[in-house]
Formats: C-alpha cells, structure tokens, sequence
C-alpha cells in the first residue's frame, strides 16, 4: 500500500503541483485548503505524513484537541513562507519535523520526505509491504500468513527494504546499513543474499520479491 501524504496547502497551484508529482512518485495523495478540512482529513485518514502550509497549524496538530483522535505524532514537513532562519526555528518549536522555505526545489522535498518516512517506519516493529509481514519484535517475516525461514542477515536485508518497499536502495546503502561496510569494495555477499531471499520469499511462481535494478541495487516490490 502506498505511502499516504496529506499536501495542506491554501494556495492551489502549489496544491496542485504538489499533487500531481507525489502521485506521479506512487504516494497517495490527499489535500486540503482550509485548516478546519485539515484536522478533518488527519483524524478521518490517518496520513502517513503531513505537508503543511501554515506554521501554527502544527502546533494544533501536536497538542491535539478534546474529542479529537488523530495521530499527533504524525510527520509534519512545514512548507514555509522563506528560508529565513527564524521561520524555521519557528516552525521547529511548534512540532515540525522538517521545514522545507519557499520557493523550495521538488527533488529535494521527495528526499526529505521519503527520508523522514523511512524514519518513521524503522522505528515501527511491525512493517507490511503488501503480502509480506515483518515483525521486528519477533525477527518474523511472513508472506500471505506464512512464515518464512530467514537467517540474521536475511531478516535485517528484508527489514531494511520493508521501510521503503517499492524505493531502490543503492548497493552501497544497503551495505553499509546491514553490513556496516564502508564501501563495496569486490563483496557478492549482497548479491548473493538477495538470491537467496528472493527464493525463500517466493511462494508461488508470480512472486516478484527484491527485485533487482541494475546498475543501482533493490527494492522489495515491483
């Protein structure tokens, strides 16, 4: 299931914007204009992260309301009038995790997203990336409810890929993150831990898990 992204944001060609290129980047879009609709959206739908256009609206977000349920822990990125430093100090204090100022370049607002998302979801024990299930807690991987075999480093290999299931990490992150190498080096112990997960994960010949991007490393879905 893609991640879902709640773009609240009063100015509509930036809305706009902001939609048609998050969808485009497989993320599930949601919008609003208005404060009220905001909160509405967040307690309804749950957003896996929210893009703000409104520096106070945050803290209602964190402080959260009576009779309100919404998550308000949920990962706020601040699009903020300016890069003025003290815009960003006050965003910062009121909850945000990130503040991207205007006029901000989209590439890097899709890294900082997909970063504070990966974030979210490494601290989470429990990551499902469509029939696949891991559970960090019990260092259990299972596909469609079945439990698959995995050793320590096939298990921390699939965890890692599950934060971001459908992103391509690149050989080096990937060994550096799992493996703690500084660099590739002449290593095929990546290569070959993929192979064999890709085969204790398939349960059916349609299976298509760690999938291999050439030239650039794996992701964990199609």
């Amino acid at each position: 299931m893609p991640n879902a992204v709640l773009v609240a944001e009063p100015e509509p060609e930036t809305r706009a914007y902001l939609g048609y290129h998050l969808r485009e980047d497989g993320f599930e879009v949601l919008d609003s204009a208005r404060r009220s609709e905001t909160l509405e959206i967040v307690e309804r739908f749950r957003p896996d992260l929210v893009l703000l256009g409104e520096v106070d609206l945050c803290q209602r977000l964190r402080s959260g309301e009576p009779g309100r349920t919404w998550d308000r822990n949920v990962p706020v990125i601040v699009l903020a009038g300016s890069s003025d430093p003290v815009e960003r100090v006050r965003a910062l204090d009121r909850g945000a995790d990130d503040v991207v100022g205007r006029p901000f370049a989209y590439e890097e607002l899709l890294a900082r997203i997909r970063a504070i998302l990966r974030r979210s979801r490494a601290g989470a024990e429990l990551l499902s990336a469509g029939d696949i299930v891991v559970d960090r807690r019990t260092r259990r991987v299972t596909v469609r409810g079945k439990a698959v075999a995995l050793s320590a480093r096939e298990f921390e290999l699939v965890a890692q890929l599950a934060t971001d299931p459908h992103r391509v990490f690149t050989k080096e992150e990937l060994l550096r993150d799992v493996w703690g190498f500084r660099s590739r080096g002449r290593t095929r112990t990546l290569e070959s831990h993929a192979s064999r997960i890709r085969r204790k994960l398939r349960l059916d010949p349609a299976d298509s898990f760690v999938v291999n991007v050439w030239g650039v490393g794996y992701r964990l879905l199609e």
